[in-house]
């Protein structure tokens, strides 16, 4: 009898825009830049925070475009618009807008594109909202045009013509104790003024969520996914610091827990105290790639001294303490319980041909809700069956939902917070025989993961650095795969969080107690997509002093179906039989039945 599973909760799959409600859109905002005298308006999928997730309210990419991804911007000219999205959606932007009235344009990495220019006439006048980008950003945006067109704050066009746009969200926030957080926002703060010291910054205006969640050590549930207050800080070298929050949120319970740590304020005040910190001439330190413009705007107009470098809290946060690794450690050990409840549930189910991918994704949320400590999912499941599998961000929904075929490859990419930490895995599954291209080009992957789990690095080495060793085995082949190796993950934080990761583009040095993904993976278009992914810790090597290795944090079992034995080495061979031997000493005991058994086969030595 096939196992029910109660409706998802944390995830949705309706769709989430609609493209018919984008030429409506497009003309009353074009009456507003009529109206503004703007020529075009920029229009990004950040908020003033930079997250990942954004509240409903803060939505404008989606609402005006369509387009629901993690990351692009649109310009809305008098005539034309465009959507500028990078490789990871090049396929969903176009499904999701009207590309009749937008166009899709795929861009890499590396700031705004200079093709916005081509949406005005030379001399045009482009809008933005100072809330929404960052003077790193505009600068580099206006390098560009090269004087083709003026950049303009603006108020935000798009609030005017969304007459039911959602109010902010109104959630609780919670406090963690030592431990949980392993360290007192005292002594945080400490750290802090010991660095604007050194920059000789007189304060700091903190913007991101993640590091003022850390920096209290609070937690809340303002946005899907990921347990973010919002808010403003405002960090002076002498004296208490100033949390600025939302009216709705500044509650009795809160001004006691920050007691004698930090002053609890309006968030519409902060103009205001940007202000005085102006007048007053103090130096005051703001990244200038995280930070509003209208920040650092304010704080220029009224006579301060700005002092821009990266945000002081972002590395040692990175750096996890004991506390948050035994929880980070904690909380693995209860998603591989999760995780083994459902691949046992999966391999009995695919063969039978009746699953679907909205399907999959219920039923491994509902093994990880049986864990009453798992409060949300980091990001939306990526469950791609057969060639869904080789879109590296798909997101499945009800219009695309895809019945698993027997035989297929199978790619959930997934992760959870519980109240102890944050997960994040991905599994490629077999449902039947594969091919020996299948096997040949997931063995290649799985060498690359071995190779940085095994990694051995003297300290000042950047994730840059060993990125190669995850490619070369599949550069052996001529192929590669289009995304980075790794990122940093938060302990109950965000599943992807800076400023260190493996990649080309992450030149900082990798640090003790940094805990970072290690996923590499390849991709048939039209065919099957192939990911592993397990978490590290970075840790001193108690082999060579002055050297760095990695923890695996993960614990679930790798399809060893999918493996060809024939191209791993006896030391990559050793490694995986000896992370089995880990993952059954360490999870076995914890699952029973039939769960038990798949456990101990998929386990088993290769």
């Amino acid at each position: 009898m096939t196992k029910e599973f109660p409706p998802a909760v944390f995830q949705s799959f309706e769709e989430k825009s609609d493209p018919k409600d984008v030429a409506p859109r497009l003309a009353a905002l074009r009456v507003e830049l009529e109206k503004t005298g703007l020529d075009a308006f920029l229009i990004p999928r950040a908020d003033a925070h930079r997250g990942e997730s954004v509240p409903a309210g803060e939505a404008r990419l989606a609402y005006v475009t369509g387009f629901t991804g993690s990351a692009g911007i649109a310009i809305v000219g008098r005539t034309k618009a465009g959507l500028f999205v990078d490789s990871r959606y090049t396929l969903q932007a176009p499904a999701q807008t009207d590309t009749r009235k937008v166009k899709v344009h795929e861009i890499n990495s590396g700031g705004l594109s200079a093709e916005i220019g081509n949406y005005v006439k030379k001399g045009g006048r482009i809008g933005y909202d100072p809330w929404l980008h960052t003077p790193g950003e505009i600068a580099d945006l206006a390098q560009k045009l090269n004087g083709k067109a003026d950049l303009v704050s603006s108020d935000n066009l798009v609030d005017r013509i969304w007459d039911d746009r959602p109010g902010p969200p109104v959630t609780p926030v919670e406090f963690l104790g030592h431990n949980r957080a392993g360290r007192e926002s005292a002594d945080k703060l400490e750290e802090l003024r010991g660095v604007l010291a050194g920059e000789g910054a007189d304060a700091t205006v903190l913007t991101l969520p993640e590091s003022i969640c850390w920096l209290f050590n609070m937690r809340g549930r303002d946005v899907p996914n990921t347990p973010f207050v919002l808010g403003f800080a405002i960090v002076p070298r002498r004296g208490l610091p100033t949390l600025y929050l939302a009216k709705s949120k500044i509650t009795p319970e809160i001004k006691t827990a920050l007691e004698g740590v930090a002053r609890i304020a309006d968030a519409r005040t902060l103009p205001s105290a940007l202000t005085r910190l102006g007048k007053a001439r103090k130096a005051v330190q703001i990244d200038p790639a995280t930070a509003p413009s209208a920040i650092a705007e304010t704080l220029k107009e009224a006579g301060a001294r700005l002092i821009e470098k990266r945000d002081p809290v972002l590395l040692p946060k990175a750096r996890k303490n004991e506390a948050e690794l035994a929880g980070m450690r904690e909380a693995q050990r209860l998603d591989a319980v999760a995780l083994a409840k459902f691949l046992s549930w999966f391999d009995e189910e695919a063969p039978k041909g009746g699953l679907t991918e909205i399907g999959i994704v219920t039923a491994l949320e509902a093994f990880r809700r049986e864990e009453e400590t798992c409060i949300d999912a980091s990001f939306d499941t990526i469950a791609g069956a057969g060639p869904n599998g080789a879109i590296v961000h798909y997101r499945v929904t009800i219009k695309t939902d895809r019945n698993l075929k027997p035989g297929e490859l199978m790619l959930v990419d997934s992760g959870a917070q519980y109240l102890s930490g944050t997960t994040d895995i991905t599994r490629t599954m077999a449902t039947g025989t594969p091919t020996a291209e299948q096997k040949d080009r997931f063995t290649r992957v799985l060498k690359g993961m071995i190779a940085i789990s095994t990694a051995r690095f003297p300290k000042g080495t950047s994730g840059a650095q060993i990125d190669v060793l995850a490619r070369q085995f599949l550069w052996q082949a001529g192929i590669t795969y289009n995304h980075g190796t790794g990122h940093g993950v938060g302990a109950y934080l965000g599943v992807h969080e800076g400023p260190v990761g493996i990649s080309p583009r992450y030149s900082m040095p990798i640090e003790p107690g940094m805990v970072l993904s290690n996923e590499p993976g390849y991709y048939k278009v039209g065919e099957y997509g192939i990911r592993i992914e397990n978490l590290i810790r970075v840790r001193e090597s108690e082999v060579t002093e002055g050297y760095l290795d990695f923890e695996t944090l993960t614990l679930t079992p790798i399809d060893t179906r999918l493996i060809d034995v024939s191209l791993l080495t006896p030391i990559e061979r050793d490694w995986l039989n000896a992370y089995h031997a880990r993952v059954w000493k360490e999870i076995g005991t914890l699952v029973r039945g039939k769960v038990k058994e798949w456990l101990k086969a998929a386990t088993a030595s290769v």
